[in-house]
């Protein structure tokens, strides 16, 4: 049996991903801040939640690559 073929690295894919997440998790927190009347606060809980967010997908997409 051949080992299975790792995925390879790639920066500009792994940095389009992460704020990639990190831009939907704002405009989510943006949405739900503006439905309870609080836009500014729900895009700050929102980047708050993006940031780990976004490193966890990354790891899960690139986690072969390692």
């Amino acid at each position: 049996m051949e080992p299975a073929a790792r995925r390879p690295f790639q920066p500009a894919g792994a940095g389009a991903l992460l704020l990639g997440t990190l831009l939907l998790a704002i405009a989510l927190g943006v949405l739900i801040g503006w439905a309870a009347g609080g836009a500014g606060i729900g895009a700050l809980i929102g980047a708050v939640v993006g940031i780990p967010l976004g490193v966890f997908v990354v790891y899960r997409r690139y986690r072969e690559s390692f």
